[in-house]
């Protein structure tokens, strides 16, 4: 396939967004997998890599996956400003489409996801967001400290029927493009996520809430499964330490943008989760690295919380309430 089909009233429209940062290997894999879709003929899909500045191989991948054709419309941009949230932005900015899937330079998407995302989106027009079934797929057996930890890993498996749903991992993501402007995201983002090598995460949660908050509906779909590699070096307790951290911080954040109340009773109640959250690993039978990631999150949250109380007025006032739903 070469380029875009032309456009029919029953056909579904979706450009996909592959950020990423210096991991041409990765890449690679991500590209040799969107190549084996089997896309059904009223689908009209492109592929949009954003290159957040890497410094490696990734510009000669995009090049060699062009050269082969398999790939419609694929082409590559440079986003300087370090930061999945502008790499995403970017994406938004550079394509077309009605719809754009979010993909991360290790997603591993099965050859039908494609079409079953388009199909939810028929089944769901009006939707803000489709998300379907993320399977981690460990390099190595996982150590025991990570059982039951797979969330912090974007898992998500919601059932066997589609439904609707108030949340969403980021990996795969799929979102609405009018839903992105009327929430206000595009035009402004407030959070941060990963940035270079930094586990600064809460950008995708800012998104769905947002869009949330806008009045639309999010919908699962269990047919479009996606495999999230996991390398080895992402499964020490170290690194665990410091993805709880940064969850932690997101979750302040993420409090604040669907608060309803004003800034000083926000205030109050993040202060008292911050106390119970730094208890709460002390409470409970856990392992020591369990433990210590728990007491990390909690770290996390309370300086998350500090963040925002010192935020200038400004922007305290821009991330306060910013996505609380419509009733």
């Amino acid at each position: 396939m070469t380029g875009r089909k032309a456009a029919t009233a029953l056909s579904v429209n979706i450009d996909i967004v592959v950020c990423t940062y210096n991991r041409a290997a990765n890449l690679d894999e991500v590209l040799s997998a969107l190549s084996a879709q089997r896309v059904g003929s009223d689908v009209i899909w492109s592929v949009l890599v954003v290159d957040n500045a890497s410094t490696d191989a990734t510009a000669e991948v995009v090049e060699a996956h062009r050269f082969h054709h398999l790939l419609p419309g694929l082409r590559r941009v440079v986003e300087s400003e370090q930061g999945l949230t502008p790499a995403r932005r970017r994406g938004v900015q550079e394509s077309t489409a009605p719809w754009i899937a979010f993909v991360d330079d290790d997603n591993l998407l099965d050859p039908g996801w494609v079409d079953a995302i388009a199909q939810a989106i028929r089944s769901h027009p009006q939707a803000g967001g489709i998300s379907g079934r993320v399977v981690l797929d460990w390099e190595e057996p996982p150590p025991n400290f990570l059982k039951g930890l797979g969330s912090c890993f974007a898992e998500q498996d919601l059932g066997e029927a589609a439904c609707e749903i108030d949340g969403m991992v980021g990996a795969g993501m799929v979102m609405c493009r009018r839903a992105l402007v009327e929430c206000g995201w595009l035009h402004r983002p407030l959070l941060d996520d990963r940035i270079g090598k930094r586990l600064v995460s809460g950008g995708d949660c800012e998104i769905v809430e947002r869009i949330l908050g806008a009045g639309f509906q999010l919908w699962f779909t269990p047919d479009a499964v996606l495999r999230h590699r996991i390398s080895r070096n992402r499964t020490s307790w170290h690194y665990l330490l410091r993805v709880m951290y940064g969850l932690g911080g997101s979750e302040a954040r993420v409090s604040a943008l669907v608060w309803r109340g004003d800034w000083r009773s926000w205030c109050r109640t993040a202060q008292w989760r911050s106390v119970k959250g730094l208890a709460r690993p002390f409470r409970q039978r856990q392992g020591l690295i369990r433990t210590l990631a728990w007491l990390s999150y909690g770290v996390g949250f309370a300086r998350g919380v500090l963040a925002c109380m010192t935020m200038v007025p400004t922007q305290r006032q821009a991330l306060l309430g910013a996505a609380v739903r419509k009733s």
